[in-house]
């Protein structure tokens, strides 16, 4: 198992230290698209990707995926503290990322305080640090598609039933809520509207 770990991080090229800087405030716009699973959150950073905007796509499939091929079927059920701490790393380089992206906005599917959402769903611990990076890596907008069951759709990367999807979702509104985010509900809508919305709400 130790060794699979290691060649997890390796593989996932996610930095694998705990030692946190604080930052200077942002001279950008780092933007959050929020949600449960299959609200629309990848389809619509695709439809920002396809406008031109500089989009960072969600990571936990990627870690997923990787489990699987170092032979960890579920690695969020198996293992969710190692998930969450893969995450955590992966979300905080992508932070990292975009405050050195030259592009002026940036938008992300999902932020940092998603992974503490989760291991709240799921009623785990997890280490001080955990909050201590939410708290130094902090985003400038935060949108979040409510849960649509006419489009969810369960595949091999995402085992939720609809029902615990919007069990997820309240625990996205309740930690973010935590560290003091104003979140834009963006509406059950078609693509271009829901595009349309967030660009509005940006000015």
């Amino acid at each position: 198992m130790k060794e699979n770990v290691v060649r997890l991080r390796l593989r996932l090229n996610f930095p694998t230290s705990r030692t946190f800087s604080t930052f200077a405030p942002m001279a950008k716009h780092i933007i959050v698209i929020i949600g449960g699973p299959g609200s629309g959150k990848t389809t619509l950073i695709d439809a920002l990707a396809a406008k031109g905007f500089r989009c960072y796509p969600e990571i936990s499939r990627e870690v997923t995926l990787e489990a699987r091929k170092n032979g960890i079927e579920q690695l969020f059920l198996e293992n969710p503290l190692l998930f969450s701490e893969l995450l955590l790393e992966g979300r905080r380089k992508q932070f990292l990322d975009a405050q050195e992206d030259e592009a002026d906005v940036v938008f992300i599917d999902r932020g940092l305080p998603d992974v503490l959402a989760y291991m709240h769903y799921i009623g785990d611990s997890y280490p001080p640090h955990f909050d201590e990076t939410c708290r130094i890596h902090t985003y400038t907008h935060i949108f979040m598609l409510p849960p649509w069951e006419a489009i969810y759709v369960s595949d091999e990367a995402r085992y939720e039933s609809y029902e615990q999807a919007v069990k997820i979702h309240e625990h996205l509104i309740e930690t973010y809520g935590k560290y003091g985010y104003e979140m834009f509900e963006v509406p059950r809508d078609t693509v271009e509207n829901r595009v349309n919305f967030i660009l509005e709400k940006l000015g």
